[in-house]
């Protein structure tokens, strides 16, 4: 059982052998003009939430050197320990994956110039490390160049690991934009996890164990969520939203009680085969 294997285990705890001060801060002015975001505006974002209300840190380890970040179509909360997301959510929307359909892949990896210098990943972080930059707001699910180029911001990336990466966890996001089209809307909150002592790093970066996406249905009011472990040949594990706030320690979906939380959506089982095809993710 995911409960029985992850229970003595605590999120960043390398992680916080790095220190950092805890700082509360509200999203900065956009670097790019056509992203319009005023300064400070804690709500500016609420579109991309349940009921408007962003996830929650629990563990207050977690919440050492965090930033806001609002984009057009999806909210960050980044770490600068980890120099990671620690999630990434977004409201899909049907007309929205339409719209990205017919945009090629414009690959624009940039550091997040609304972060501090020592507290944002670079390029140079990532140069010949071995793992992909691997998005969590997707770049499939971008409507336009203006939020693809969002979507290569450093401060929605991960290093994920390759094969990992470019299948299995394609086929996840292949399979939440499926849902989507049917559902019409689905809030998807997307994030790594940092377990255990044995953490590395690439750069500055902190290299996440593993890697979830939680999908949450307000038609059907349920939702469920994949956990994944981040190497090649892993399993899309599914679990329920309150065992994947446990694991995390965040409140993914705090508007919902635990009720609604209780009820489990019914998420597709991701098999997929090796493949050496570049996918729109």
């Amino acid at each position: 059982m995911l409960k029985k294997l992850f229970a003595p285990a605590l999120p960043l705890a390398l992680a916080l052998a790095l220190g950092g001060c805890h700082r509360e801060s509200t999203n900065r002015p956009p670097a790019r003009a056509s992203i319009a975001v005023e300064a400070p505006r804690p709500q500016s974002c609420a579109d991309h939430f349940v009921d408007g209300q962003a996830p929650r840190i629990t563990n207050p380890k977690l919440g050492k050197e965090t930033e806001a970040l609002c984009f057009n179509v999806f909210s960050v909360l980044h770490s600068g320990v980890t120099r990671t997301p620690l999630w990434s959510a977004e409201h899909l929307q049907a007309q929205n994956i339409a719209a990205a359909q017919e945009l090629s892949r414009e690959n624009s990896f940039h550091p997040e110039p609304r972060l501090p210098a020592d507290e944002r990943a670079e390029l140079s972080d990532y140069a010949r490390s071995g793992f992909d930059r691997g998005h969590m707001a997707p770049n499939g699910d971008m409507p336009d160049r203006d939020s693809q180029h969002d979507s290569f911001s450093l401060a929605n990336i991960v290093p994920q690991d390759g094969e990992n990466n470019r299948n299995l966890w394609a086929g996840i996001e292949g399979a939440v934009r499926k849902m989507a089209k049917k559902e019409g809307d689905l809030y998807v909150v997307t994030g790594p996890a940092f377990l255990g002592a044995d953490l590395r790093k690439v750069g500055n970066v902190l290299v996440p164990t593993h890697l979830y996406k939680l999908v949450y249905s307000p038609r059907q009011r349920a939702g469920a969520a994949w956990f994944v472990e981040n190497t090649a040949g892993a399993r899309a594990n599914v679990i329920p939203i309150p065992e994947l706030e446990r694991i995390v320690g965040i409140n993914l979906l705090p508007a919902l009680t635990d009720a609604d939380k209780e009820r489990v959506l019914a998420l597709p089982d991701i098999r997929v085969k090796p493949s050496r095809g570049r996918n729109r993710h």
